[in-house]
Protein backbone atom coordinates (compact mmCIF):
# COMPACT_ATOMS: atom_id res chain seq x y z
CA UNK A 1 0.00 0.00 0.00
CA UNK A 2 1.34 3.58 -0.50
CA UNK A 3 0.34 6.97 0.54
CA UNK A 4 -2.41 8.19 -1.32
CA UNK A 5 -0.70 11.34 -2.12
CA UNK A 6 2.54 9.81 -3.40
CA UNK A 7 3.34 9.26 -7.32
CA UNK A 8 4.14 5.80 -6.13
CA UNK A 9 0.08 4.97 -6.30
CA UNK A 10 0.49 5.99 -10.27
CA UNK A 11 2.97 4.40 -10.60
CA UNK A 12 2.13 1.13 -8.64
CA UNK A 13 -2.12 1.06 -10.12
CA UNK A 14 -0.02 1.31 -13.82
CA UNK A 15 2.39 -2.00 -13.05
CA UNK A 16 -1.44 -3.68 -11.58
CA UNK A 17 -3.11 -2.82 -14.47
CA UNK A 18 -0.73 -3.92 -16.72
CA UNK A 19 -0.19 -7.43 -14.55
CA UNK A 20 -4.61 -7.49 -14.45
CA UNK A 21 -4.81 -6.73 -18.50
CA UNK A 22 -2.34 -10.08 -19.03
CA UNK A 23 -4.02 -12.16 -15.87
CA UNK A 24 -0.45 -12.35 -14.47
CA UNK A 25 -1.56 -12.16 -10.98
CA UNK A 26 -2.06 -15.55 -10.57
CA UNK A 27 1.83 -16.18 -11.36
CA UNK A 28 2.40 -13.51 -8.71
CA UNK A 29 2.96 -14.95 -5.36
CA UNK A 30 5.48 -13.47 -2.80
CA UNK A 31 8.09 -16.72 -3.62
CA UNK A 32 8.30 -16.20 -7.08
CA UNK A 33 7.87 -12.12 -7.26
CA UNK A 34 11.03 -12.70 -4.56
CA UNK A 35 12.65 -14.69 -6.86
CA UNK A 36 12.14 -12.80 -9.70
CA UNK A 37 13.86 -9.38 -8.49
CA UNK A 38 16.79 -11.79 -7.38
CA UNK A 39 16.84 -12.61 -11.24
CA UNK A 40 16.33 -9.16 -12.89
CA UNK A 41 19.01 -7.86 -10.08
CA UNK A 42 21.56 -10.72 -11.44
CA UNK A 43 20.39 -9.17 -15.47
CA UNK A 44 20.99 -5.91 -14.35
CA UNK A 45 24.93 -7.24 -12.71
CA UNK A 46 25.47 -8.77 -16.24
CA UNK A 47 25.96 -4.90 -17.25
CA UNK A 48 28.89 -4.78 -15.32
CA UNK A 49 30.55 -7.84 -15.36
CA UNK A 50 34.45 -7.69 -16.87
CA UNK A 51 33.84 -4.13 -17.03
CA UNK A 52 35.09 -1.04 -14.74
CA UNK A 53 32.82 1.09 -13.74
CA UNK A 54 33.86 3.92 -16.66
CA UNK A 55 33.08 2.07 -19.63
CA UNK A 56 29.84 1.01 -18.25
CA UNK A 57 28.79 4.68 -17.55
CA UNK A 58 30.20 5.87 -20.77
CA UNK A 59 28.16 2.76 -22.65
CA UNK A 60 24.90 2.16 -23.68
CA UNK A 61 22.93 2.57 -20.63
CA UNK A 62 19.07 1.63 -22.29
CA UNK A 63 19.87 -2.07 -20.66
CA UNK A 64 21.03 -0.92 -17.12
CA UNK A 65 17.66 1.22 -17.03
CA UNK A 66 15.72 -1.46 -18.17
CA UNK A 67 16.94 -4.03 -15.64
CA UNK A 68 16.66 -1.22 -12.84
CA UNK A 69 13.26 -0.78 -13.97
CA UNK A 70 12.62 -4.33 -13.73
CA UNK A 71 13.73 -4.81 -10.16
CA UNK A 72 11.69 -1.74 -8.56
CA UNK A 73 8.33 -3.31 -10.67
CA UNK A 74 8.84 -6.73 -9.31
CA UNK A 75 9.78 -4.97 -5.67
CA UNK A 76 6.66 -2.73 -5.90
CA UNK A 77 4.50 -5.37 -6.40
CA UNK A 78 5.65 -7.07 -3.85
CA UNK A 79 5.66 -4.88 -1.22
CA UNK A 80 1.85 -4.01 -2.84
CA UNK A 81 0.99 -7.81 -2.53
CA UNK A 82 2.15 -7.85 1.16
CA UNK A 83 0.20 -4.78 2.01
CA UNK A 84 3.60 -2.59 2.60
CA UNK A 85 3.85 0.95 2.39
CA UNK A 86 6.98 1.71 0.82
CA UNK A 87 7.01 5.15 1.39
CA UNK A 88 7.00 3.78 5.78
CA UNK A 89 9.25 1.02 5.04
CA UNK A 90 12.16 2.91 3.38
CA UNK A 91 11.53 5.65 6.30
CA UNK A 92 11.72 2.82 8.84
CA UNK A 93 15.01 1.51 7.38
CA UNK A 94 16.60 4.29 6.85
CA UNK A 95 16.15 5.01 10.26
CA UNK A 96 17.38 1.93 11.85
CA UNK A 97 20.60 2.71 9.42
CA UNK A 98 21.22 5.88 10.95
CA UNK A 99 21.32 3.98 14.16
CA UNK A 100 23.67 0.89 12.84
CA UNK A 101 25.53 3.92 10.91
CA UNK A 102 26.27 7.08 13.30
CA UNK A 103 27.35 9.94 11.31
CA UNK A 104 30.20 10.24 13.61
CA UNK A 105 32.36 6.95 13.00
CA UNK A 106 30.69 5.93 9.79
CA UNK A 107 31.42 9.10 7.58
CA UNK A 108 33.61 8.16 4.74
CA UNK A 109 34.02 4.41 5.79
CA UNK A 110 33.19 1.55 4.31
CA UNK A 111 32.93 -0.97 7.17
CA UNK A 112 29.99 -3.00 8.18
CA UNK A 113 28.23 -1.62 11.01
CA UNK A 114 29.70 -4.34 13.12
CA UNK A 115 33.27 -3.05 12.45
CA UNK A 116 32.74 0.34 13.81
Amino acid sequence: MFRRDSELDDILAKINAFREERDWRQFHNPKDLSISISLEAAELLENFQWKTSEEVLNGDMENVKEEIADVLIYSLMLASDLNMDVGEIIEEKLHKNSLKYPVESSKGSSKKYTEL
